[in-house]
C-alpha cells in the first residue's frame, strides 16, 4: 500500500542521458535514487562520463558528486553557504546544473555560478537577478534561462553577451539539436503553449504551438 501511494504521488523532476546514449539517470520528489544522501527532492542531474561520476542538485541546497563505480558520495557543495553566491531571500534550492570536464555551473536560489571541480571553489558569479531553471555549456558560452522571458548567453568570465527575448515568461527547458549540423537549433519552452525555435541562437525564428 505504501509503495502504491508513493507511485501515485511521484513526480520526476530531472533526467539526463549519458553521452554514449546507453544510460538514463532520473530523480524524483521522493529522493529515491540508487545514490542516496540528499535530504529533499532532486531538481537536476549531470553525468561526467570520463570520471564515471554523477552530479546532482537538490531542494536541500546541495550539489553532490557520486562515484558511479562504488555508489559512494565523494563531494558535497552547499552553494548557499558561500557568501558571494547566497541569496537568502530566494532560498537555497539548486534548480539547474551542467558540467564540462573539470567545470560545473549551477544556480537556483543562489546566484548562477561557475565552479572548478578540482578545487571545489566558485570562480565566476553571473550578474543575473532572476533564478535560473536551465543551464548548459555550449561551445564557448553558457546558455541559461529561468524566471524571465529571455535566454541568456553568458561568457565564462561572467559577462552577459546577450539576452534573447522568448515567448514564455518563465523558461523551464532548453535543448539543442546536436544530432544535426545542418539543422542545429536551440529550443526554449516554459509557461506557454509555445516552444520557441532559435535557428541561429540570436533570435526566435518561429514558435511551435500546442493546439
Amino acid at each position: 500500500m505504501t509503495r502504491s501511494l508513493e507511485l501515485l504521488h511521484m513526480t520526476v523532476f530531472s533526467q539526463c542521458f549519458s553521452p554514449c546514449g546507453k544510460f538514463l539517470v532520473a530523480g524524483n520528489n521522493l529522493g529515491q535514487m540508487t545514490l542516496q544522501g540528499h535530504e529533499d527532492y532532486i531538481h537536476c542531474l549531470a553525468l561526467r562520463e570520463q570520471q564515471r561520476e554523477c552530479v546532482s542538485g537538490s531542494e536541500d541546497g546541495s550539489v553532490r558528486i557520486w562515484d558511479l563505480r562504488t555508489g559512494a558520495q565523494t563531494h558535497k557543495i552547499e552553494v548557499y553557504k558561500y557568501e558571494e553566491c547566497a541569496r537568502p531571500q530566494y532560498g537555497k534550492w539548486i534548480s539547474c546544473l551542467a558540467t564540462d570536464s573539470d567545470w560545473m555551473v549551477c544556480g537556483g536560489g543562489p546566484k548562477l555560478s561557475l565552479w572548478h571541480l578540482r578545487s571545489m571553489t566558485p570562480t565566476t558569479i553571473f550578474p543575473l537577478q532572476e533564478s535560473q531553471q536551465q543551464v548548459m555549456f555550449y561551445q564557448d558560452m553558457i546558455l541559461c534561462a529561468g524566471q524571465a522571458p529571455c535566454v541568456n548567453h553568458c561568457q565564462i568570465n561572467g559577462e552577459i553577451r546577450a539576452q534573447i527575448p522568448s515567448t514564455p515568461r518563465c523558461v523551464y527547458s532548453l535543448s539543442v539539436n546536436e544530432s544535426s549540423q545542418e539543422n542545429k537549433v536551440l529550443t526554449a519552452a516554459g509557461n506557454s503553449p509555445k516552444i520557441d525555435v532559435f535557428t541561429n541562437f540570436r533570435y526566435c525564428a518561429f514558435s511551435l504551438t500546442f493546439t
